[in-house]
């Protein structure tokens, strides 16, 4: 169990940090999907479709296998920090496109009247406030990160699954330890939805429950 425990500290941290840059990526992306540009437009639409088309452990192996062909080598954690953070940037570039386009009109424009910029409407009036609507979806992501760092084991990342394994090589008793390894996925998703629902009720916006 303590080596267990081991895998899942690993597990939770590469979920908060694929989670932070996939943020990050998403919301330009989400950016670049709202402007007036037709070629960010495009390119946003691209990247989207192509990280929700495709299966997250092909994604996993071009990065981490079919890099190298063109010079790029990363070792395991990068690579596989780097695959999920694309990933799920995607799926958060769509939630936060979504919640932003929700947030009416009328907020723009009396933002507008009163002498703010488009970024500084964006930053102090809508993006707050589409942020909130965003929890549930970014809570949902976050959740399918946890479960979707079990695929980093095929690249030797020593995450919770890649634990049980080596464990497992050792003892000879894989149905214990793979419900062991369920158990705490199970613990850690229902852990995040109890998270989830506290936020959702302090952010909810006045008239929305």
């Amino acid at each position: 169990m303590p080596v267990l425990l081991q895998g899942t500290l690993l597990t939770i941290k590469f979920a908060l940090w694929s989670m932070a840059f996939g943020l990050v990526l998403g919301t330009v992306v989400a950016l670049m999907g709202i402007s007036h540009s037709a070629i960010l437009k495009s390119i946003a639409r691209a990247y989207v479709s192509i990280m929700r088309g495709t299966p997250l452990l092909v994604q996993i192996f071009v990065v981490y296998y079919g890099l190298p062909g063109i010079g790029i080598a990363l070792e395991p954690t990068p690579a596989g920090v780097l695959t999920l953070s694309l990933n799920v940037g995607a799926y958060l570039s769509e939630s936060m496109r979504g919640a932003i386009l929700g947030i009416q009109r009328g907020q723009w424009l009396a933002a507008y009247s009163l002498g703010l910029t488009p970024g500084q409407t964006l930053r102090y009036v809508v993006g707050p406030q589409a942020l909130r609507l965003a929890v549930p979806s970014l809570s949902n992501s976050l959740i399918s990160l946890i479960k979707d760092t079990s695929l980093v084991s095929v690249i030797t990342v020593t995450e919770l699954l890649r634990t049980a394994q080596e464990v497992i090589a050792a003892t000879y008793q894989p149905l214990p330890l793979y419900l062991a390894v369920a158990v705490i996925y199970w613990v850690l998703s229902t852990g995040l939805s109890g998270l989830q629902h506290m936020l959702e009720r302090r952010l909810s916006l006045p008239g929305r429950h």
